[in-house]
């Protein structure tokens, strides 16, 4: 028997194309009343139901019976009984939940540099040969893969990873879909299917519940345990990974909540790209365009920026800070330049995330940059003042000792 979801669907369905055999487009075009876009999965996939190529009977008994109406008149009714079937107890299959075009836009702003071209080549190849991309914090990272998609025009699947990540989200699980039971594909599945890049965000991030993908990165596809199907990856699947960290967890603690991941799961990508910051002339082109597709140009501020984040980033490899500006706030503070029209609000604004110490000596050297010392001179002051420092530390361990020894 029909549960009430499905004949309501036949009823309706009946009524609306006069007969009891439809297309599976006409099933499409019924169920789109019930908020379903794809034809109701419980009927097409009942052999019982397919009557010839994309054609399907509809489960009822159809017959013309007479009525008289108000007029005395006599009408054709057609009436319809669902007939004794057997249920169809097993959840329908959804081939697809993407639908659309999922090639990355270009970005104007875009300016390739560092492992930039080497992503591209390994894209536009369509081999499966899985990309391991590390490095620190808004450098590009994700940005280089998504254009490298975009300008091969190919279709890319991205996934952020938490550590709440698991099998249920990266291939599928069963989803409650209009009163019914349904497979929902995975964002890895879907990648698998379309040939797609499948972008894995974060992976320093994940548990060890994602050890799921450990057949997957060897590209001889996944048995799904759930459906009882084996996906196979159509050409050009290809799995790109970007993290903070080499998959060892963070030390410093800088990144705080990465994982170390598995060894065997590492080894599975052939290839490591440690991602830098672009040279300083690179990223005063990335500000500039920047700045430009907002309708404004400043090339002298672009500049100082860019110098006042060279300093900044030298001292924090050095040691002298634990803060660090990126590429990507660098971008921030043009944008806020931009909406504000001031340059000393958009560095304090997009500066204020730091402690006080930090954000103080942060908007103190950019006063210096501003008024047109150059990283190299910056550079002479700070090693003056370290110096000047450590002679005073001398001094006073000298008087210390001269007043133990009295």
């Amino acid at each position: 028997m029909l549960n009430t979801k499905q004949q309501e669907f036949v009823d309706y369905a009946v009524k609306k194309f006069g007969t009891n055999e439809l297309s599976v487009s006409e099933l499409k075009e019924a169920n789109k009343h019930f908020g379903c876009k794809y034809a109701p999965q419980w009927l097409i996939k009942n052999t019982d139901y397919k009557v010839g190529k994309s054609l399907f009977k509809l489960p009822t008994e159809t017959s013309m019976v007479s009525n008289s109406n108000s007029k005395g008149e006599t009408e054709k009714v057609l009436t319809t009984k669902a007939p004794e079937t057997e249920t169809v107890s097993e959840a329908a299959y959804v081939v697809s939940s993407l639908t659309g075009d999922i090639i990355p836009k270009k970005d104007p702003v875009f300016v390739s540099f560092g492992n930039y071209p080497d992503v591209k080549s390994i894209i536009k190849s369509k081999m499966f040969y899985p990309v391991f991309i590390t490095g620190l914090s808004g450098n590009g990272k994700t940005m280089g893969v998504t254009q490298a998609c975009a300008e091969n025009r190919r279709e890319l699947i991205r996934v952020n990873i938490t550590i709440e990540t698991d099998e249920d989200d990266l291939l599928g699980g069963y989803r409650l879909k209009d009163g019914q039971t349904v497979w929902q594909n995975g964002p890895v599945i879907e990648a698998m299917e379309r040939g797609a890049v499948l972008l894995l965000d974060e992976i320093d991030l994940a548990s060890n519940k994602i050890m799921c993908l450990q057949p997957i990165l060897e590209g001889s596809g996944v048995f799904v345990k759930k459906i009882n199907k084996f996906i196979k990856p159509v050409h050009g699947f290809n799995v790109v990974a970007t993290a903070n960290t080499k998959g060892q967890g963070s030390d410093d603690g800088k990144f705080i909540g990465t994982n170390v991941l598995n060894e065997a799961f590492l080894e599975r990508f052939p290839i490591t790209f440690e991602q830098s910051y672009p040279k300083p002339a690179v990223e005063e082109k990335i500000l500039v365009n920047t700045l430009k597709s907002s309708g404004k140009s400043d090339n002298d501020f672009c500049k100082k920026l860019v110098t006042w984040a060279d300093v900044i980033r030298k001292t924090y490899f050095d040691g002298g800070v634990d803060e660090i500006i990126s590429t990507r706030r660098l971008v921030h503070i043009i944008q806020a330049y931009s909406i504000f029209g001031k340059k000393m609000k958009a560095v304090e604004v997009c500066t204020n995330r730091f402690d006080d110490d930090t954000k103080n000596s942060f908007i103190e050297l950019y006063t210096k940059v501003d008024a047109g010392a150059s990283a190299e001179q910056i550079a002479e002051q700070q090693r003056q003042a370290d110096l000047s420092n450590q002679m005073e530390d001398d001094n006073d361990s000298e008087s210390d000792d001269a007043d133990g020894a009295i």
